[in-house]
């Protein structure tokens, strides 16, 4: 781990995600809340390829579970918005434990993620009538968005500059987007 690395990790004291210690500069609080966006937006971008690519098919079969399509990507953002408050659980416990670096921070986002959404979807197969090949996807996709995540922020806690970090991240989710536009305009997955 990096100089700068080792005093990033030293912003956290007490609860507080952004509880800063006395003689923190200012400057450390901007690095970590761009770390955290990065890693928010390479989530969305996984997600784009999850639900626009990967399973649009099972979205738009007839369904008593899911929401019209129209109104459920009427209200996409307050999924994002949901992602963010995970983002934000994973970032601190990452903090919290000292878990650096790209493969120690995706190994812990995967393990997070599958615990979450595992639970979510036991929960939503035991009550609901959701397509079990829908929760699976969800189950699946959604833990490798974690684990996405935790390789950003890993990277990003180990000292890895995150202008670079964003712009790997950028060009990540421009690659999830074309391949989830080809899935679509190609009917590759049906």
């Amino acid at each position: 781990m990096g100089r700068e690395g080792a005093h990033i990790n030293n912003i956290i004291a007490g609860t507080g995600l952004l509880r800063v210690n006395q003689g923190t500069h200012p400057s450390n609080i901007i690095r970590i809340i761009i770390l955290w966006l990065t890693g928010w937006f390479s989530v969305v971008g996984f997600d784009f390829l999850l639900h626009a690519g990967l399973l649009s098919s099972l979205y738009s079969e007839p369904s008593t579970f899911l929401l019209p399509l129209q109104e459920a990507f009427r209200l996409i953002p307050i999924g994002y918005l949901s992602f963010l408050m995970l983002n934000t659980l994973l970032l601190w416990l990452m903090m919290r434990m000292n878990i650096t670096g790209w493969r120690e921070g995706s190994l812990f986002g995967l393990k997070v993620g599958a615990m979450i959404w595992g639970g979510h979807v036991l929960g939503l197969f035991s009550i609901s009538t959701a397509d079990p090949r829908l929760l699976a996807g969800w189950f699946i996709g959604q833990t490798i968005e974690i684990g996405l995540a935790g390789a950003v922020y890993g990277s990003g806690l180990a000292g890895k500059r995150v202008s670079r970090l964003f712009i790997n991240v950028f060009v990540l989710v421009l690659f999830f987007v074309i391949v989830s536009i080809l899935i679509q305009n190609l009917e590759l997955i049906s």
